[in-house]
């Protein structure tokens, strides 16, 4: 589908140059882009692959020439990336699933389905699921019992969705997630190894453990996800264990995250790839975890907390905070000790050389 740079420019609140009747049918980088693409040129840094592809139009950043760069036509937007995420969206056509039900799927009598739902091949639906309004649900989907998904829902291929799994409006969930499984949750009849480690701070003896085997604790809670949450590839969020977990509004959850039972996400979170969560653990809103972040069991997160990338938090966090490093400190406290930890091979040879001039001197060291 074809869309003209002055109506794209409208829709982001933008500013259109040059030939704005110019129509384009795709984005594409700067150095590959041909004559019916908009080039993403929004520093100064792609506006330099533009000399190498054919692009007549182009989104740039604000205080560029986009003359100078041999466009026809340019998109001013202030915060480009921003405006990216608009144009992507209007270009994305998501994947194409026929309207109605697939002849292959197999949906259970008492399932209620919107009218203007998609259900694609191969779909298996519940007893007593609820689909609602518009909602999208690709090939091998499977949808257990008692769950509910709101309207403008999208789940990709191959996503497997638990019994009594509450899903909210407009959410996108991404192929091979898993949505509702029973936590990891598992006890001893008597005191175990764990426990005895935690209490002692690994000072427990083996010879006062016993053989132990471990029996598994169900779980009956659910799983409840707010609006406009996104999970990214092969997830897994577990249900709780007797209250539901829960995923608030507008937390994006990326690829290979892992959500413990009972955990309590606030709203705006954003988790990045392979975050993992023990259970029971709550965060406030706006939390941001770098990839491989790992939080511990029944602790607290506060509000807008950062943390940086393979940060380790062991225990509770008060709002605001910015963290790096394992086990988690302030990200400034980090960055003195990785200094400190630069300067210890030089400060040993220091000390040497100290040790040797005492012992030379005849001295005591």
């Amino acid at each position: 589908m074809a869309h003209r740079i002055k109506d794209i420019a409208a829709a982001l609140g933008a500013e259109a140059l040059g030939a704005a009747d110019i129509s384009i049918t795709g984005v594409a980088e700067p150095a590959k882009a041909g004559p019916g693409d908009l080039a993403l040129a929004m520093s100064e840094r792609y506006a330099a692959g533009l000399a190498e592809g054919a692009a007549r139009a182009a989104v740039i950043g604000p205080g560029m020439d986009w003359q100078a760069l041999g466009l026809e036509a340019a998109i001013v937007a202030p915060r480009p990336r921003y405006a990216m995420a608009h144009l992507t969206s209007a270009l994305d056509p998501g994947p194409q699933i026929a309207p109605g039900i697939h002849p292959t799927a197999v949906v259970d009598p008492s399932a209620s389905i919107d009218l203007g739902a998609a259900i694609g091949p191969f779909v298996v639906i519940g007893a007593g699921v609820v689909i609602g309004r518009n909602a999208r649900i690709a090939s091998h989907v499977s949808i257990a019992e008692g769950t509910v998904i709101g309207d403008d829902a999208l789940l990709h291929a191959g996503v497997r969705i638990a019994a009594r799994v509450h899903i909210g409006h407009r959410v996108i969930v991404q192929p091979g997630a898993v949505l509702g499984g029973d936590g990891f949750s598992f006890v001893t009849p008597e005191k175990s190894r764990v426990e005895a480690t935690r209490e002692s701070l690994g000072k427990a003896s083996a010879e006062e453990i016993e053989a132990q085997s471990w029996t598994r604790i169900h779980s009956l809670g659910g799983l409840r996800i707010g609006d406009d949450v996104e999970i990214g590839a092969n997830a897994a969020i577990d249900r709780g264990t007797v209250a539901d977990t829960v995923i608030g509004d507008g937390t994006k959850v990326d690829n290979l995250v892992h959500i413990g039972h009972n955990c309590r996400i606030g709203r705006d979170c954003l988790l990045c790839g392979q975050v993992g969560f023990a259970g029971s653990a709550t965060l406030g809103d706006r939390v941001v975890l770098g990839g491989q972040c790992g939080v511990s069991d029944n602790i607290e997160i506060g509000s807008d907390v950062v943390a940086a990338g393979a940060t380790k938090i062991y225990s509770n966090v008060p709002a605001g905070r910015m963290l790096m490093g394992s086990p988690a400190v302030k990200m400034d406290t980090h960055v003195e000790m990785y200094k400190a930890l630069r300067r210890l091979p030089r400060l040993a040879k220091t000390v040497a050389e100290l040790q040797k001039a005492v012992f030379k001197s005849g001295g005591t060291p």
